[in-house]
């Protein structure tokens, strides 16, 4: 397995630009997740990447060979990727022991590898099934079990939980990231669901307009994100006005401590879960306008004196009805991006 260097990526349809200038690294055997809405061009970067798309301008470079570039487009074939698609696409005719078996040379001895392979994706035994036989998530594994099987130098999945159930994408989400990481894979993983990229990836790098705007372990990228935009899209976010001085931001929430040095007017982007309903009476004086309950948390939504909404979660229900009364507190720090 190896690193994924792309530089200076610029891909139009038409008049229409889709990537540019996105420049991006994934580290040797980590997973990484392309996050970004719907139109970013991260499908349009996976296609490059794996061959079936041929960009304008730039440069794809994997494990230190240059597979497209300036004169340079190197057949998906010959690129050593393995790609998993959305929904597994196996072939219906071939058992999924041949499906596994697909890319491997025929002078190999191809069995070992196949159930090692189907093995390592908790599939022991499922050899001479067929696919239809098979729930949606096992295809999902035999999918990832024939991309891994050849040792391609980088493995791309794209959207490949979309089309299952919730309670089934979450697990095998978590299957998949340790297959990934036993097989010691570098890996590209694209989708637009925030929650499945922090909760999966060793790295997050969200795409905005064609262009790669902040790249970060997922900690980071949800306590520290570059900008308003990147905080908005990565989870909730109450975003409000402030005035820094000395490391202190003043806003309709009261004094709240920021992270980082700068200072002056623009705006603080507070999680939900930092505002908390205090029950001691202390705090800026709030009342609730409603709620949305999850079972396992619940939305709580506020307005303060000022007229300013935000929102709290707290865990489990909360107890508190509409037009009540509460008082408010921040657990800082908070972000702060000038104006």
């Amino acid at each position: 397995m190896s690193e994924l260097v792309i530089r200076g990526l610029t891909k139009s349809f038409g008049d229409t630009p889709v990537l540019r200038g996105l420049d991006l690294t994934v580290p040797e055997g980590l997973l990484v997740a392309v996050l970004g809405p719907s139109g970013c061009g991260k499908t349009t970067l996976l296609r490059i990447v794996a061959g079936f798309e041929t960009a304008d301008a730039g440069e794809v470079v994997i494990g230190g060979r240059s597979v497209a570039g300036p004169g340079l487009h190197l057949a998906p074939e010959r690129r050593r990727i393995g790609v998993v698609p959305q929904e597994g696409a196996l072939f219906p005719h071939l058992t999924v022991a041949r499906n596994v078996a697909f890319g491997l040379p025929r002078r190999t001895g191809r069995g070992g590898r196949v159930a090692e392979m189907l093995e390592l994706v908790g599939l022991a035994g499922y050899g001479e099934r067929m696919p239809h036989e098979l729930s949606g998530g096992q295809q999902q594994r035999v999918a990832l079990a024939r991309a891994l099987a050849p040792e391609p130098a980088l493995v791309l999945l794209d959207e490949p939980f979309s089309a299952l159930d919730t309670g089934l994408r979450a697990a095998l989400r978590e299957d998949v990231r340790t297959a990934l990481h036993t097989a010691g894979a570098t890996a590209v993983l694209v989708t637009h669901d925030q929650q499945e990229a922090l909760s999966t990836a060793d790295q997050v790098a969200i795409v905005r307009d064609g262009r790669v705007v902040q790249s970060a372990i997922p900690t980071e990228l949800y306590t520290a994100p570059g900008d308003v935009g990147v905080a908005t899209f990565v989870g909730e976010a109450v975003v409000l006005a402030a005035t820094v001085r000395s490391g202190v931001a003043d806003c309709v929430l009261g004094r709240i401590p920021v992270r980082g040095d700068a200072e002056g007017s623009g705006s603080v982007v507070i999680r939900p879960e930092q505002i908390l309903i205090n029950a001691n009476g202390d705090g800026i004086p709030a009342t609730v306008t409603g709620s949305v309950f999850y079972g396992h948390d619940a939305i709580v939504r506020l307005t303060v004196a000022t007229g300013d909404a935000v929102i709290t979660r707290t865990q489990g229900p909360h107890g508190l009805d509409e037009e009540a009364e509460v008082r408010l507190t921040v657990d800082g720090p908070v972000s702060f991006y000038p104006a």
